[in-house]
């Protein structure tokens, strides 16, 4: 059992890094390899959530390279895996969050795909909070889908700041929400305390080439 933990872990962390350095070729490498496990016929919820991610930090990757075409078409791919993680444990909140998020990174490529996947992505990861509130990769999750759902729609900036907040209460380490804290600061007109939170993500994960673009893009005032 031992063992089965510390390669997933790994796995994890290959899958983390290769996104941190926008590594479009080394995640589709794991991508392969992880599709090719979930294929098996004696595949199981954990092989199906890992490809969910990989596909989920691809279509990140992409977005960030500013090809939301390609970004949309990965997280679309993700959207099975992770479906087929829920239908075996369906319990479990994480993979309803990595549904929720998959859904949501659909959208920004068109508009239109709201009325496909907007349902989907604000009822997952509702669903995720509700199986686990104390999880601050749940409320991360949501603040990204509020920081892009206009306030016509329930969303809104405040609101995915307010998110934010929760999910660093939750993890005051959590690198991510003090990235998206600030990228949501930013998008306020709030510049210097944006650029504290970005600030702060790129100390928490140096690695990390999105945060350090997005402190650079950041005014001082």
């Amino acid at each position: 059992m031992i063992w089965i933990l510390l390669f997933a872990a790994l796995n994890a962390g290959i899958l983390e890094e290769a996104r941190d350095r926008q590594d479009s070729a080394a995640l589709s490498a794991q991508i392969a390899k992880l599709s090719a496990a979930a294929a098996k016929p004696a595949s199981d919820a954990k092989s199906n959530y890992d490809l969910a991610i990989a596909r989920s930090f691809e279509a990140e990757v992409a977005m960030e390279k500013g090809d939301k075409k390609a970004s949309a078409a990965a997280a679309e791919a993700g959207i099975e895996p992770a479906r087929k993680a829920i239908a075996a444990q369906a319990g479990n909140a994480e993979y309803h969050r990595i549904l929720g998020t998959l859904c949501g990174q659909i959208i920004p490529a068109n508009v239109f795909a709201g009325l496909k996947y907007g349902r989907c992505a604000m009822d997952e990861v509702a669903k995720a909070i509700e199986l686990n509130p104390k999880s601050p990769g749940n409320w991360l999750s949501r603040g990204v889908g509020n920081y892009y759902l206009p306030p016509s729609f329930g969303g809104g900036i405040d609101k995915a700041i307010s998110d934010f907040d929760k999910a660093l209460e939750l993890n005051p380490k959590l690198a991510d929400a003090h990235l998206w804290r600030g990228i949501a600061l930013r998008k306020a007109g709030k510049n210097a305390e944006a650029r504290k939170s970005l600030a702060k993500a790129l100390e928490l994960n140096p690695k990390r080439i999105w945060a350090k673009t997005q402190l650079e893009k950041t005014p001082a005032q």
